[in-house]
């Protein structure tokens, strides 16, 4: 087995011994001008004050709230 494959292997090994694992997530690349477009319309349909309430919602749940 090549070095690489070993080290890769070897940290996954310790990953799995502490109970995570990768996990890849692909999703659309927001520096294509077509993607970055359609971010752009969609925005513009957002509705600022539900939006808002969302917002406020997403920080009082937040669990990141409490290193402040």
């Amino acid at each position: 087995m090549a070095e690489p494959a070993k080290r890769m292997k070897t940290m996954r090994e310790r990953r799995r011994a502490k109970g995570t694992r990768e996990v890849r997530i692909v999703g659309p690349d927001p520096r294509d001008p077509a993607v970055r477009a359609q971010i752009a319309e969609q925005m513009k349909r957002l509705d600022p004050a539900a939006e808002e309430q969302s917002l406020l919602w997403i920080e009082a749940v937040s669990m990141f709230d409490e290193t402040r």
